[in-house]
């Protein structure tokens, strides 16, 4: 409004000021006397001013004629584009100037002018190439979709804009939701400039998508060579997708390739749980028990979890309790101040109904760091003691609000998984879970379960334990000591 306001100003300000020295020249009583060879031309103040416009002008058709003349003789000489060249060097210079013009309003984020300049530069140049583009980017600023693929679809005639084509296709392709076809257009692009690294990273994520793992690694081998991934990044990623083409091929028809895979996603990253359980699962397939205990025991010592005992149990099945204590001292000797090694030695007591050791083993872990599996442990303890009935609701209801422990989590959107995945399900992260405990938020429930004590009872002040399946029936509490398998 206010440079509307100085531009209506300073127009009126420029015509007083015309009228002004036009009426100071006709007051003036001078003039300009022009001798020439004998002429001799007088010219009063106002009549100087319009013949120097004139002259002007009329130097201007001169230069304008001597260029037209010297186009026309370097013609008869020989050059046949000379005269086209002259008349086109207008029409080049209008063309590029509505081709800036369009560029500075896309800038801006005027996507109507931007087409509209786009249009006129069109009509000038014989750049289909640079008027495509810019046509192309301003469509999709102002969102009209369908003239932008046409402007992609023309740049993939030439060999120079075809990459550009495919990659604005393959935009439009996943904005519309259409990851097949999308997934195409990725290949196509990567063919076509495999170091480009927002190329890579689509294509790895559609495959991933499609569970093309085999095709995904080569993708990520793409992206270590053109130095996109550090090697640590690298392996470990890569056994994610090996662990995930195993998955897909274990099935009795292909259990080598799924085997070998396996063990081959934990021979590149021996600390990735999933893949260290499902490669010992394919080595006591085999009947490498001596392997698959090796392969667990190496997890454990980087990362001790509930999985990797959960396949360890799985190598000998049928042994009794008080054999299984003592084969699992490979693991449990290995990190024994850790958490989840003293959750797995009290529940492998309990089951061996050895309860006075379950809770030795327990230690303080119910008061320094109370979760629902070590409240749950803790009450099969005081019901294996013979503890009175309010005691074990007392360490149930604790159960009930409490922490429920580590879990997998998203490192960027903080989802919850029940299980490991590549993909988070929440956010399309790849790569992103990780076993952790989620951030707690504090307050009262939204079921009041935080007045349950009030009326079940009080927990005992002994140090606890967790377990596993705890079942309720009317006013009982059955407890099924868990097992590790």
């Amino acid at each position: 409004m206010l440079w509307t306001l100085l531009k209506v100003i300073l127009f009126v300000f420029s015509i007083a000021a015309l009228t002004y020295g036009a009426g100071v020249l006709l007051d003036t009583g001078g003039g300009v006397r022009i001798t020439v060879s004998g002429w001799e031309l007088t010219f009063g103040p106002l009549q100087a001013v319009i013949f120097s416009v004139f002259l002007v002008l009329a130097l201007w058709i001169v230069f304008k004629i001597i260029s037209f003349v010297v186009a026309v003789l370097r013609f008869l000489a020989g050059d046949e584009t000379a005269i086209s060249r002259y008349f086109d060097r207008n029409r080049e210079r209008k063309g590029y100037q509505a081709l800036t013009e369009g560029f500075l309003a896309l800038a801006s984020g005027e996507g109507r002018v931007a087409m509209a300049r786009a249009q006129r530069a069109e009509r000038y140049l014989a750049k289909p190439e640079l008027t495509n583009l810019l046509m192309a980017q301003s469509a999709e600023a102002a969102g009209d979709t369908k003239r932008a693929a046409d402007a992609y679809k023309r740049l993939l005639a030439d060999d120079k804009t075809r990459f550009v084509g495919v990659r604005g296709l393959m935009k439009q392709k996943l904005a519309e939701g259409d990851t097949d076809m999308a997934l195409k257009l990725a290949q196509k692009a990567f063919a076509m400039k495999p170091r480009h690294a927002e190329t890579q990273d689509i294509l790895l994520k559609l495959q991933a998508d499609h569970a093309d793992w085999k095709g995904a690694r080569q993708t990520l081998g793409a992206k270590l060579k053109a130095g996109e991934l550090p090697r640590d990044v690298y392996r470990r990623r890569d056994a994610v997708l090996a662990l995930q083409e195993a998955k897909t091929v274990f099935d009795d028809s292909a259990s080598i390739e799924a085997r070998e895979a396996a063990i081959e996603a934990n021979r590149l990253s021996p600390d990735l749980i999933p893949a260290a359980a499902m490669a010992a699962r394919s080595l006591v397939a085999k009947g490498d028990r001596k392997g698959a205990t090796r392969v667990l025991k190496k997890a454990w010592a980087v990362h001790p979890h509930p999985d990797l005992a959960a396949a360890f149990a799985e190598i000998e099945p049928e042994e009794s309790p008080t054999a299984r204590i003592k084969r699992f001292r490979a693991l449990t000797d290995v990190q024994r101040d850790n958490e989840q090694t003293r959750l797995l030695l009290a529940e492998l007591y309990v089951a061996a109904e050895d309860f006075p050791e379950a809770r030795r083993s327990l230690g303080d872990t119910v008061i320094t760091h109370p979760t629902q599996r070590s409240l749950a442990i803790m009450a099969a303890i005081a019901r294996g003691e013979g503890e009175d009935d309010s005691v074990v609701r007392g360490w149930l209801t604790r159960a009930l609000t409490a922490p429920r422990g580590p879990q997998w989590c998203c490192d960027k959107c903080h989802a919850i998984h029940a299980q490991w995945h590549p993909i988070c399900e929440n956010c399309g992260g790849f790569d992103t879970l990780s076993w952790r405990e989620p951030p707690e938020t504090s307050g009262p429930s939204a079921t009041g379960t935080e007045l349950l004590p009030l009326i079940v009872g009080q927990p005992a002040p002994t140090p606890p334990i967790e377990p596993d399946p705890v079942v309720a029936e009317d006013a009982d509490v059955v407890l099924t000591p868990p097992r590790p398998d």
